[in-house]
């Protein structure tokens, strides 16, 4: 029996809309990152870009358990001597969460060319509006979510 390997050309993007009101940012990020890898998909092929688009809105209403929001950190270096860079999420969150969600489904696509290209078909909004309303996404619920 043969191995199916998906081609470039047989692959079909849909547009996908998670709302991310209430739920957990790492559950969202999970569902998130499985959509742009197309790993839900049964034509998945590991070196094959066949995921999905993907928009998130309410990124404000986004939730972290426990107490993340005071202990966790964001760290990054500038690439200068001394340049290294810490924001607690209390105050990503607060500032700037569609980041925050960005930089949490980055860190779950493959460190290649095929994940920096998969990453840019990700839309995320802090509330309800966005701009894809001509693509007619569908929505998509989150599985084991609390509402």
């Amino acid at each position: 029996m043969k191995t199916y390997m998906a081609k470039p050309a047989d692959i079909e993007r849909k547009w996908l809309l998670i709302d991310a009101a209430g739920q957990p940012l790492g559950r969202v990020a999970t569902m998130v990152a499985d959509i742009l890898t197309g790993k839900k998909k049964t034509i998945y092929t590991p070196h094959v870009d066949c995921g999905d688009y993907c928009i998130v809105i309410n990124t404000d209403k986004i939730v972290l358990t426990g107490n993340k929001l005071e202990d966790k950190k964001l760290r990054w270096h500038t690439g200068y001597p001394g340049g290294l860079k810490e924001i607690k999420y209390a105050t990503l969150m607060k500032d700037n969460s569609p980041k925050a969600l960005q930089v949490a489904v980055k860190g779950m696509l493959p460190k290649t060319s095929l994940g920096r290209k998969q990453i840019t078909r990700l839309h995320i909004y802090k509330n309800e509006e966005h701009s894809q309303q001509a693509q007619k996404p569908e929505k998509v619920e989150i599985k084991g979510a609390k509402n």
